[in-house]
């Protein structure tokens, strides 16, 4: 964060917020142990970037059942949508409520296009139709693909989750940031150790990275059981890593602060597939942050 708001290249960026950005970065965490990469400068709501990845893992692309849990993350763009499309000035906290209690709403405004977990467990093919036509064939489950790469194959260079399908990247309400996962097996036996590396094309250092740090070392640690894998390392690559311009009284805040303490994940128990996690089997203990600290969304 430093680095950035030092020495970032100043520049106009799609939201016209603009931003202090560097490009190529890197960030290891050992998951060793239960350790877990949760800031303690500041108070990051975990329960909400857990329950955002269990969604991913169902494939669902509408915020109603984020919502129905409590989770705000993904309204700014579908209100951005609705506001343009009706005209009218609605409210957050009012267009969250008639997207919980509207399903017919929800349906029309909730929706997200294809991002996230519509691309990792259901990536659309097509096939080539007796009649010479192309029609939509079976989709690919790249989560369930992985999963059992890596117990029947672990010296594998495949190892791939993408979120990026250019061709219905005009269709997502945010083309994925946290964009391609790849994990690899270091070591043999009972010692066999899952690692992770993300990369990032865009990264909001402020509000995003702390979000998809906890996701992704979340994600390896489900991956991990179900592959009966000890946790390794987290491997963090950002692209675009930048700090909007209208951040400085979260950047300057938290700068003052100093690390401390050491938080653990703790995974309750393992169940039949990575898809039947529920939010109860996990907890994070040893964890105590510093006060929240709030900055606006750029959307």
């Amino acid at each position: 964060m430093r680095q950035i708001w030092e020495h970032g290249d100043q520049r106009m960026d799609r939201t016209g917020v603009g931003t202090r950005s560097i490009f190529g970065t890197m960030l290891r965490f050992d998951l060793g142990q239960d350790r877990v990469p949760l800031l303690t400068t500041k108070r990051v709501y975990w329960k909400a970037a857990a329950k955002e990845m269990l969604w991913f893992l169902t494939g669902s692309t509408n915020i109603r059942p984020l919502l129905q849990q409590g989770v705000t993350i993904w309204s700014d763009w579908p209100l951005k949508k609705y506001r343009q499309a009706s005209g009218e000035d609605i409210g957050q906290e009012e267009f969250e409520a008639r997207i919980v209690a509207d399903e017919a709403f929800a349906k029309n405004w909730g929706d997200l296009g294809p991002v996230y977990g519509k691309q990792w467990v259901d990536w659309p093919t097509y096939e080539y139709g007796p009649d010479g036509r192309y029609q939509r064939g079976p989709g690919i489950n790249q989560v369930a693909q992985v999963v059992e790469s890596l117990k029947n194959s672990p010296g594998s260079r495949r190892h791939i989750i993408e979120g990026w399908n250019v061709a219905e990247l005009d269709r997502m309400a945010l083309p994925p940031c946290h964009k391609t996962y790849q994990f690899h097996v270091a070591g043999e036996g009972e010692a066999a150790r899952l690692n992770c590396m993300l990369y990032q094309r865009s990264c909001d250092v402020a509000l995003g990275l702390p979000f998809n740090l906890f996701g992704a070392a979340l994600l390896t640690r489900m991956m991990a059981a179900q592959t009966n894998l000890l946790p390794g390392e987290l491997v963090w690559s950002g692209g675009d890593t930048h700090l909007y311009l209208n951040h400085t009284e979260l950047v300057e805040a938290q700068l003052k602060r100093e690390p401390a303490g050491a938080p653990k994940l703790v995974l309750k128990r393992v169940p039949p597939t990575i898809f039947d996690y529920s939010f109860d089997d996990f907890e994070v203990v040893d964890y105590e942050p510093q006060g929240v600290l709030r900055a606006p969304v750029a959307v």
